[in-house]
Parts: C-alpha cells; structure tokens; sequence
C-alpha cells in the first residue's frame, strides 16, 4: 500500500522545505545553527501542519547526530528516563549532544517534563519539543527557560500554491494522471494554512475522481469535503486567539465585534460555558465599579446557559456581551487588587494594628487586642476615622476611582469620609 501524499511529499533536505523563512531563510536564526553544526534547546510553536515535525527530521538528518523521538500521548516518565540513559550512553566524547524529538510536548503532564530538565540541563539531549498549544500554558517555566521558542507562521498562500504544483508536478503516483488546477479558492479555504491538510484535501479530490484527467475545481473540492472551513480546534492556539479578540471587543466597547467574535466560537463548537465564564469575568475586570449590574447580568446569563443549554444559550450569552461592551468601563477594583497582592508579596506579613485584631480569649484581652477599637455603626455617618492597615502601610493607596458616573459617587463617598486621604 503506498504511503499517503503528505508523507510522500515530505522534505528531506532545508532546500525543499516550505515556508517559515524568517528560520530558515538564508541568515535566518536557526538556519546558521544549523550550518553551524551544533544546536541549543529548543521549542517550535505553530499551528498544524506549519512543518514543525519535518523540520526536527530535517535537522537531525542533516547535523547526522542520534535522534530519540518520543510520542507524549504513549510516553510515561519511565519512557523518557530510558531514551536519557540510551542518550547518555550513546554519546561520544565531543560529539554534538542527542536530539530528543517531543511532538506534542504540550501533552507531556508535569511530572513527565519534571523528568527532563537535568538532561536538557547537563546537556545530555539537545530538547526539540513541538507544540501546537501556548507554551506558556503548558510547558513548565523552568523547562521553558532552558530552550529557545521559535513561533512557526501558518503558510502563505504562496507556499501553499507552490506544494500544490510541486506535488502535481513531481509525486510518484500524482505525475502519472493529467492534473490542472481550475480553482484554488475553496481547497485553500478549507487547509487554513496546513500543509499536511492541503495535500490530504488534494489526494482524496484526485482519488474520487476516478479518473487519469482531473480539472480541480472549488465545487468539487466543497462537494468531496462536506465540512464547516470555520470549525476551529478549542484546543489550540486559534481558541485563545478569539476569546482574546471576544473580550478586548468588550473592553474597547464594540458590541458588533463582540458578536462576530461570539458568533465565531460558536459556530466553531466552543463550550458555552467557556464563553459565559468568560463573560462574568470580563464585567468584573473591565465594568467593574462602573456598572455593577454588568456583573449580575454577566452571572444571570451563565445559569441560563446552564439551565437551556444550546442553542438558546446563544441569546442570554449575546445580551450579556452587548451590554458589557456598551457599559462605561473601570478598571479600578482590577488594579487595586493588582497594586495591593504586589504590597503585600514586597512587604510580607505586616502585624494587624492591635484595634482590629480579634480578642477570645482572656490573654489577649490583657494583650491589648481589640483596644481602642471604634466601631462605625456608634458614630454620626455610620463613620469614624481610625487606621485599618498596618503601621508600616498606613499611608499607602491601593483603590483609586476612575470617575465614571456611578463611580464618582462612591469617590465623593470616600472624600467625604476621609477627605485629603483621597483626593487625587
């Protein structure tokens, strides 16, 4: 049985690998590496098919060095001690170290990645790891900061055009029929940018139609696929891409972006509840003290999502996203928190001013605790003026108003009560 197209049409050398030039490229990073003859650690993020895993094979080919792969989804920590020892115990004097190849590093639990940092460390494998996912989310921070990351693009329409002709043109088995390419709107359409995908797309055309002369147009690229071009991985980059432009919709006050954004993940299969928490989260943080009611209507559409579900989950999830992106914004409860959890961790456990501390028992009565404490509720106002922080904080500010209309009132509130103490 012949080996599918994409594998066929892998690259074996740097001069037939497609795209990502700004790597590769003459004078590009990892392209002198390479020419060097010895590599660092490093990790390759990028969306499928952008040719993260032919590059790694590529490298190893051509630095002619030991290449240890491992698969994370099968791979325990007993899996990736044993490729270490095999390393270590295959190394000469001088040569350049292992390649240990990780694709989908990002499914590597904790313990797994744990396992690898005093061999990436001492050098015993060169780490390439490949990842679809953030690393940021899911590479541990002190493995990361042994390797470089280089951010793989997904490729152009050029690049693709040029795989398409490159495979008609020089595949074993596709140079045999006579293949012309009417239309290419719909077969690009649907790869979004992955190789892999593209050739699978062209091999599946070329194989229902049944014929040694075949004219590929979009029509019939729709008719064999049959799927949603926009359906995206809720897994992948792509996720945190659009729920970064949903919620920076909201904060920057366009309700019609929102929507779009909204409209986006669900028609790409996104988890509702993924989207309200979202939701409740972005009142909080971008509403705030503004509109509290952002906050109750962001938390009321979330128990409806829970209570109807799809797809009249859509509507209480739209309402709540055009009113926040049409609610005047504070951020100010945001970076007050923000300020304060900073005071803290700089200042560490500062003692609680004796008034305020609590006295159960007799020894701490006789202590002091709880004396001279002035309870509010006896005083014209509800209010007295005593300190509430510790000694050594007394004077600090963490909350500071952002003047919106239903912020000015608890502002002029503050003022009032503590006058100069809140004057900006």
């Amino acid at each position: 049985m012949s080996e599918p197209l994409a594998e066929r049409m892998r690259p074996r050398t740097l001069n037939d690998y497609v795209g990502q030039q700004h790597l590769v490229g003459e004078g590009a990073i990892l392209r002198k590496m390479i020419d060097a003859g010895r590599i660092s650690s490093f990790i390759l993020w990028g969306p499928p098919g952008s040719g993260k895993t032919t590059l790694a094979h590529i490298i190893a080919n051509q630095l002619e060095t030991p290449f240890f792969t491992l698969s994370a989804v099968t791979s325990g920590v007993k899996d990736v001690r044993e490729v270490i020892e095999r390393a270590k115990s295959g190394r000469f004097f001088n040569n350049a170290s292992p390649i240990l190849f990780i694709d989908e590093i990002h499914r590597f639990s904790k313990s797994q990645q744990d396992s690898l940092l005093g061999a990436v460390e001492r050098g015993i494998v060169t780490l390439i790891g490949a990842t679809t996912e953030n690393p940021s989310f899911e590479v541990i921070r002190p493995l990361l900061s042994r390797c470089q990351l280089y951010v793989l693009k997904p490729l152009e329409k050029e690049d693709l055009m040029a795989l398409l002709n490159r495979a008609i043109n020089e595949d074993v088995e596709l140079k045999k029929k006579h293949i012309t390419l009417k239309e290419t709107g719909a077969i690009m359409r649907y790869s979004g940018g992955d190789a892999r995908k593209l050739l699978n797309i062209l091999e599946l055309v070329v194989e229902a139609a049944n014929s040694d002369t075949i004219e590929i147009t979009d029509e019939m690229v729709e008719n064999r696929l049959q799927q949603n071009p926009l359906a995206y991985d809720k897994d992948g980059e792509m996720h945190y891409d659009i729920i970064s432009a949903f919620i920076k919709s909201i904060r920057g006050s366009d309700p019609d972006a929102a929507l779009y954004w909204m409209a986006r993940m669900i028609e790409g299969g996104e988890d509702p509840q993924f989207i309200a928490r979202r939701l409740v989260i972005s009142a909080a943080e971008d509403i705030g003290l503004a509109n509290p009611n952002a906050l109750l209507l962001a938390n009321a559409a979330f128990d409806a999502v829970m209570k109807i579900g799809w797809p009249e989950g859509r509507i209480p999830l739209a309402e709540a996203a055009v009113y926040l992106a049409t609610s005047p914004k504070s951020n100010s409860a945001y970076l007050g928190i923000d300020k304060a959890l900073a005071t803290v961790r700089q200042t560490g456990n500062q003692p609680v001013p004796l008034p305020l501390r609590n006295a159960p028992t007799k020894l701490m009565e006789q202590l002091g605790y709880h004396d001279g404490y002035m309870y509010p509720h006896d005083y014209p106002g509800n209010f007295v003026e005593q300190q509430y922080l510790p000694d050594g904080l007394k004077n600090e500010r963490f909350w500071h108003a952002q003047h919106s209309t239903l912020e000015e009132k608890n502002y002029q509130q503050m003022l009032r009560c503590w006058k100069d103490r809140f004057k900006e």
